[in-house]
């Protein structure tokens, strides 16, 4: 997968999560995924489409690291654990964050369309995908715990 592709992924993710949560995120160096279960204990997944790229976004917080991230944006205590405000709040920054990605890729002519975001939640949750094509997969680290944003996006032939 270019980077190009990625590197509007990563601008998005510090934007949002600074901005939104007040929290500091750093990227670690990215990987190739080695197997196909969730990370963390609340991902969200989104699908994206282009005339030449299919495939979708994943965005997925171990439970200290979003129940920090949550109390930040709401301004509140933090939860003991993690429940259905949680839950859609994940789904939120899922959609801000593709959508700060779709913005950037525009200006490099890559148009696209995006799904609504489908939530899960558990740990090691098994997700299929349509291609067999690499997971570009980028941890980042926060004060509180990790996260990941996974990148499955399919060149078209």
């Amino acid at each position: 997968m270019k980077a190009e592709l990625i590197n509007p992924f990563l601008n998005a993710v510090k934007n949002v999560i600074e901005t939104m949560a007040q929290t500091k995120v750093t990227a670690l160096k990215p990987k190739l995924k080695d197997n196909t279960v969730t990370y963390g204990e609340v991902t969200g997944i989104i699908g994206m489409a282009s005339e030449n790229i299919a495939g979708t976004m994943i965005l997925s917080f171990s439970e200290s690291c979003i129940i920090d991230i949550v109390a930040n944006m709401l301004m509140e205590e933090p939860k003991t654990k993690i429940d259905a405000e949680i839950v859609d709040a994940v789904g939120e920054l899922t959609n801000m964050i593709c959508g700060g990605a779709k913005a950037d890729l525009a200006k490099l002519n890559h148009k696209f369309d995006l799904a609504t975001p489908t939530m899960i939640v558990g740990k090691g949750v098994e997700i299929s995908h349509f291609s067999n094509i690499p997971t570009i997969v980028i941890p980042f680290s926060t004060e509180k715990g990790p996260f990941v944003v996974e990148a499955h996006l399919d060149e078209k032939k």
